[in-house]
């Protein structure tokens, strides 16, 4: 395993050491910063028509900061880094193998799974970065309001995991070209496909609806966003992303012998 987190630091400094990272970095926060002053903005607009609403005794919804603001913010994070993730992973296998330095790399006395894990390591530790910096936010939202902090802390979780499932399909694509705009395209079509997939599940009978709720990754981040910490959410982003990154593993020890 320490030759994983060898091969996970190496590729970590890399990232560091490109402008790449500096510019994802700048637009996510931005983004993420842009998005939060406007939900933050719209919450105390409707606070306030909230209370005057009440100081004229009208019926009104009461307005909860966690399910108003934090669960929509946490779900557009998550949407967002479906945009950056195949930037990220895109480089990992596609560049060793366009630059020949993959055979180099299977020629060295390291397992290819750890290989895989390094590589995986390594992308984990730049979106979570990413996520991490993100966390600013919650300053602005404790200032704001009293939220509770487990919503919080279980959202970030579940965007971790969700972030894990993007790598691992990232991995997969950049495991099976050595163009990295092809492992990027195909990494952002598949991990949007399965983010919408359960949309379908509105036009589709009630066991069809089922299955494709089960398969989006989208539904599954709604309960962590909550509060809760449901075993088969938990179970799904992790089968998904050892399934990719065992499949990651099969494409890699087919081209050894090739």
């Amino acid at each position: 395993m320490r030759n994983a987190f060898t091969i996970g630091l190496r590729e970590v400094k890399g990232y560091f050491t490109s402008p790449v990272f500096y510019l994802l970095a700048t637009v996510f926060l931005g983004i993420m910063g842009f998005i939060t002053t406007n939900t933050l903005d719209a919450f105390s607009y409707a606070s306030f028509q909230a209370t005057q609403m009440q100081m004229q005794q009208q019926g009104t919804p009461p307005l909860n900061i966690n399910s108003d603001v934090i669960e929509p913010l946490l779900g557009l994070m998550a949407f967002i880094l479906l945009l950056f993730s195949p930037m990220v992973t895109m480089r990992s296998l596609a560049e060793e193998k366009k630059q020949k330095t993959f055979p180099l790399l299977l020629a060295a006395p390291i397992r290819l799974w750890e290989i895989v894990a390094g590589k995986f390591i390594a992308c984990l530790s730049v979106l979570g970065l990413l996520v991490l910096g993100s966390s600013y936010f919650v300053v602005f939202i404790l200032v704001m309001g009293q939220p509770e902090m487990g919503p919080i802390l279980t959202g970030y979780l579940g965007v971790l995991l969700m972030t894990g499932c993007y790598i691992s399909m990232g991995l997969f694509a950049s495991s099976l070209t050595d163009n990295q705009l092809i492992a990027a395209v195909i990494t952002f079509g598949f991990i949007f496909l399965m983010w919408i997939i359960g949309w379908q599940s509105q036009s589709s009978s009630p066991g069809m609806a089922q299955i494709l709720e089960y398969l989006s990754l989208s539904s599954h981040l709604q309960n962590f966003t909550r509060g809760v910490i449901d075993t088969s959410d938990l179970m799904y982003y992790i089968s998904f992303t050892l399934f990719f990154l065992f499949l990651t593993h099969r494409v890699l020890e087919s081209r050894r012998w090739r």
